[in-house]
């Protein structure tokens, strides 16, 4: 069974910094894109960042210049850096991989599996 945990949520003020890490764990063949996603509120889920396997990373127009999205492919885990940190980001963010599961000696599935979420929480 795939597992992603997640990890490094918290409060932070204004103007300050978190990291957030997932891993993914269980059977895995390959994980092609990891990403962030956040849900503040009363608000619909959000992409945040993405990154793919071979580096290529996608944000959001609100998190662009303060927000970096890296990963350990060998570790088969994300992370997401979030500097300057304002109150509107406040939000528990989830995360998020698109990888093969390997469900026998032959046989694969793909899987979007997310993670169970952890809270930031931006003061003003």
């Amino acid at each position: 069974q795939v597992q992603l945990a997640e990890s490094g949520g918290g409060l932070v003020q204004a103007g300050g910094s978190l990291r957030l890490s997932c891993a993914a764990s269980g059977s895995i063949l390959s994980v092609n894109v990891m990403g962030w996603f956040r849900q503040a509120p009363g608000k619909q889920r959000e992409l945040v960042a993405t990154i793919t396997i071979g580096g290529t990373t996608n944000y959001a127009d609100s998190v662009l210049g303060r927000f970096t999205i890296s990963r350990d492919n060998a570790k088969n885990t994300v992370y997401l850096q979030l500097n300057s940190l304002k109150p509107e980001d406040t939000a528990v963010y989830y995360c998020n991989a698109d990888l093969i599961e390997r469900r026998g000696p032959l046989t694969f599935r793909p899987l979007s599996a997310w993670g169970q979420g952890t809270q930031v929480t931006v003061s003003s």
